[in-house]
């Protein structure tokens, strides 16, 4: 009879609190649980508790190690077998969940579910520490960690710490030298999708991220909410050493450099150092003779954006800088 009710989409068992409706019995009991609290399954390990013994068994190939589920493709494992059926998409290119709001197609539900809340804006997950909200529940639980001071992931290497384990897993492939995203336009390759993905924003020009008070349009979300702080006048980047304040983290972390006289990045044709990776990828180019940045007017090349912008100001006449004197 149970069996029955998948086919006929009966949902005969509903939840007193919020009306939410089950096809069977032990799937409400689960349910409960989400307004009770009550986790009764506990792992013999790490005393982490759950409110379904399927999640503590999943939770247990943590410590065990085991990953049940294999890819025929490329032979990749996986310790839940809706990760594996993900997975074979990316072999497929099946994306079978779409958004009806803007017909965007995802190969997961859960990403589908995600994007739909940049449509309406909603912000589901809250912190209980500073009442930041969020549109996954991933988002909370890295940011909840800033609060704690939490960094579980430790690269075996170099042991450096990291919140997230992507992080880690990115980390890595600096000691590996690992670049396994490629360019389809020009060839280059990063170590990161995300990367990848930002950066085939300079092939298409696309900027999807707008601030609402002047309209200046970004490749990156993190420049929009780096920008948003010149209108509000925010500065939440605080120096403990001179109290100098920051718009952005990576400001306050270079300077910080100054006063610990700390040179992190360093050159391995004439081992000069720098604060930052950005100035020694610049320097390098010295070495290369590579100018990547191309005026669209008159094809000259640069060795840094900077220059490029300057340059472009010959044809454009633009003379941003005004003496108030």
């Amino acid at each position: 009879m149970r069996h029955e009710f998948s086919h006929g989409g009966e949902h005969p068992y509903s939840c007193d609190v919020c009306s939410k409706t089950f096809s069977q019995k032990s799937y409400l009991i689960s349910h409960i649980r989400i307004h009770s609290a009550e986790c009764p399954y506990c792992c013999d390990v790490c005393s982490k508790t759950f409110s379904m013994k399927s999640f503590l068994v999943r939770h247990k190939r943590v410590h065990s190690g085991e990953r049940p589920y294999c890819c025929e493709v490329c032979s990749r494992a996986f310790t839940q077998k809706s990760s594996l059926i993900s997975h074979k998409r990316l072999h497929s290119g099946e994306r079978p969940y779409c958004c009806d709001v803007c017909s965007k197609t995802f190969n997961q539900k859960s990403h589908l579910i995600s994007h739909i809340r940049s449509h309406s804006g909603e912000r589901p997950y809250c912190c209980d520490v500073c009442s930041e909200t969020f549109s996954m529940k991933s988002y909370l639980v890295i940011h909840k960690s800033l609060h704690s001071g939490e960094r579980p992931y430790c690269c075996d290497v170099c042991s450096k710490t990291f919140n997230q384990k992507s992080n880690l897993i990115s980390h890595i492939r600096s000691h590996s030298g690992e670049h396994p995203y490629c360019c389809d336009v020009c060839s280059k390759t990063f170590s990161m999708k995300s990367v990848l993905v930002r950066h085939k924003r300079v092939h298409s020009g696309e900027r999807p991220y707008c601030c609402e008070v002047c309209s200046k349009a970004f490749t990156q979300k993190s420049s929009l909410i780096s920008h948003k702080r010149l209108h509000s006048g925010e500065h939440p980047y605080c120096c403990d050493v001179c109290s100098k304040t920051f718009i952005m983290k990576y400001d306050l972390t270079r300077h910080k450099r100054l006063h610990s006289g700390e040179r992190p990045y360093c050159c391995d044709v004439c081992s000069k150092t720098f604060i930052m990776k950005y100035d020694l990828t610049r320097h390098k180019r010295f070495h290369s003779g590579e100018r990547p940045y191309c005026c669209d007017v008159c094809s000259k090349t640069f060795k840094s954006k900077s220059h490029l912008i300057r340059h472009k100001r010959l044809h454009s006449g633009e003379h941003p800088y005004c003496c108030d004197v």
